[in-house]
């Protein structure tokens, strides 16, 4: 069958190898210049260097990204620097890390030998956990994770330390607005899971190459030479190309006049609602409209700092105190000269990494109060920050260039009753794909392959089932 794939994000490229995996030709349609959607590298020049869109971690749970890297060719042991679970303060104030022992005692030894907690904060942490596994993972239905906590008995010290930044990073969205049980599903498969599921991978390279341009290698060429790609032909991944019109019938789909026998949709909700809207309304269409129109987004900052020299943190990501009110809104620190490297390795830009500029990114998770200020005042601010929270362990080089990128469509708010679609749209041939379906996961890159995935599988039995007599 001839599929098209309206998106070449993680979701995008992730169904249109297993679509081709199982059988299919995938032609994508991206109206960018480079794949990777969310979740890519783009050219600074403020830095004279690629950066990514965005400073992202993935859990060593993530099956599925990890499974379809393996099935590229590519070796995560390679392209991951791996952890245990750290949370540690930029500051020194507070650390904890998970122990290199079997579930539930990794997180229990990591949270005992927590430093900056009383012991009666930590019995109570180690207590809401111990109840969440007893339930199996279940938390009550509507519940916000800030609602959980507080059911918890947990101290505001216990919160903004270790809750808080462990919500933000996981969804992206604040405890007091939170989905309880998607925050639920992600510790059941970090800490709750195997000790190596607890571990956390930080890209060694950019997103891009980390498996997108892999992935695109793969759709455009019978066997893959392993090559970096710099150029792609224009037939199998079209790049700079905005899909504009979409029609299908129980006979198939027309994607900008081109006939194919079905397609995926693997693009941000509004713009899948903008396409769908075209189609002929069928059984459940309005509802499935609806659903999609109700999704609000929050964006996501990252400042990425040039140094003089590299700084060689404690730790390759560590904890930012904030203070909105002085507009510190960094939540989180990482320094890529403690995880970049990378034997045989050179970066996007050609150079070697000991060569490259020595950068730290400072991630703002929910960049909404960001964004009412003047970007030069919170560059300022959260520099002052880095710089003063840094410092405690040693004098550190000055900053001597930044560049901010804010994806203002970043994730989905992750809220309680949010309804989220299937793989399966109401027309017959027409499939989505996204972080935003119902994958039981928040909006990450995780979420997104598994879309991705499942979409390719269900219209392909679908299409299977359509051919039948």
């Amino acid at each position: 069958m001839r599929i098209a794939v309206i998106g070449a994000g993680w979701a995008g490229l992730a169904a249109a190898v297993r679509a081709k995996q199982l059988g299919h030709t995938a032609d994508v349609f991206e109206a960018g210049q480079v794949p990777g959607g969310r979740a890519r590298r783009v050219w600074s020049r403020a830095l004279g260097a690629h950066i990514d869109n965005g400073q992202h971690i993935l859990l060593a749970a993530y099956t599925e990204t990890l499974a379809l890297m393996r099935e590229l060719r590519l070796d995560p042991e390679a392209l991951f620097y791996r952890e245990r679970l750290t949370l540690q303060s930029a500051d020194g104030h507070f650390s904890l890390s998970s122990l290199p022992l079997p579930a539930p005692f990794n997180l229990l030894g990591g949270v005992l030998l927590a430093r900056g907690l009383a012991p009666a904060e930590k019995l109570r942490l180690i207590a809401l956990c111990a109840r969440l596994r007893q339930r199996n993972w279940l938390t009550t239905p509507g519940l916000t994770v800030a609602q959980w906590l507080a059911q918890g008995a947990q101290s505001p010290r216990v919160v903004q330390a270790f809750w808080r930044p462990l919500c933000v990073a996981a969804l992206n969205t604040p405890p007091d607005e939170a989905c309880a049980q998607l925050f639920a599903n992600v510790l059941r498969d970090s800490v709750g899971g195997s000790t190596a599921a607890s571990g956390v991978l930080i890209p060694r390279t950019d997103l891009s190459r980390l498996w997108p341009e892999r992935a695109a290698q793969y759709l455009e060429f019978a066997e893959d030479s392993g090559e970096h790609i710099e150029h792609y032909p224009p037939s199998r991944l079209k790049l700079g190309h905005t899909v504009k019109r979409l029609y299908a019938s129980t006979a198939g789909v027309e994607v900008d006049g081109v006939s194919y026998d079905a397609a995926i949709v693997a693009t941000n909700t509004p713009s899948a609602h903008r396409l769908l809207s075209q189609l002929t309304p069928a059984t459940g269409s309005a509802q499935y409209l609806e659903a999609l129109s109700r999704f609000d987004f929050i964006p996501i900052a990252t400042i990425t700092f040039q140094v003089e020299q590299a700084w060689q943190l404690p730790h390759p990501m560590m904890l930012l105190r904030e203070d909105p009110g002085q507009l510190e809104f960094g939540q989180w620190l990482f320094d890529r000269s403690m995880y970049a490297r990378q034997a045989g390795a050179t970066p996007a830009n050609g150079n070697a990494e000991d060569t490259a500029p020595a950068l730290l990114h400072v991630v703002i998770s929910d960049a909404r109060a960001m964004m009412a200020h003047a970007q030069e005042d919170v560059v300022s601010a959260v520099a002052r920050q880095v710089q003063m929270q840094a410092n405690k362990s040693g004098t550190r080089a000055p900053i001597c260039g930044h560049h901010v990128i804010v994806e203002k469509r970043a994730t989905f708010a992750a809220r309680p009753g949010l309804i989220r679609p299937s793989n399966l749209s109401p027309w017959p041939r027409i499939a989505v794909a996204g972080d935003w379906t119902d994958t039981g996961y928040p909006g990450v890159l995780e979420g997104a392959v598994r879309s991705g995935r499942q979409a390719a599988d269900s219209l392909s039995k679908q299409l299977g089932e359509l051919a039948l007599p």
